[in-house]
């Protein structure tokens, strides 16, 4: 049975996100999906001020068995990028709520909670992979 912290939003495509700020928050993906992926062996990111827009493509992780896509949970700048899984993209497995984390965005305040709220709860996340 794969983690799925309470305290975390997710999107059906396997991406968790954590508030971070008042109008921050930090994107993963969650445990099963490094569970899936196998062993991470690189990581592609977007630049540091790059726009993303929810449910687009914003890079991908190759493992050993194969590469997938990343999609952003919501609208926002990318503020900042986990430069650690250059050299170590295998903290995406080991630590996939930790520091495999993948991004950080930003978004103005008022919309930050609307996007929150279109997210899934942990019960909801829950409900996707046990399908």
């Amino acid at each position: 049975m794969s983690e799925i912290p309470s305290e975390l939003n997710y999107t059906p495509d396997h991406a968790w996100v954590r508030r971070t700020g008042d109008n921050t928050v930090r994107v993963g993906i969650t445990d099963y999906a490094q569970s899936a992926l196998g062993d991470v062996v690189f990581v592609e990111l977007p630049e540091v001020g790059a726009d993303v827009t929810a449910g687009s493509e914003f890079g991908n992780v190759e493992s050993t068995k194969s590469q997938s896509d990343l999609y952003a949970p919501i609208t926002a700048k990318v503020v900042a990028i986990n430069s650690d899984l250059a050299d170590s993209p295998e903290l995406v497995n080991s630590d996939p709520y930790g520091a495999g984390w993948l991004i950080d965005l930003e978004i103005g305040a008022e919309t930050l909670e609307q996007d929150l709220v279109a997210l899934l709860d942990a019960d909801g996340y829950r409900e996707v992979v046990e399908e």
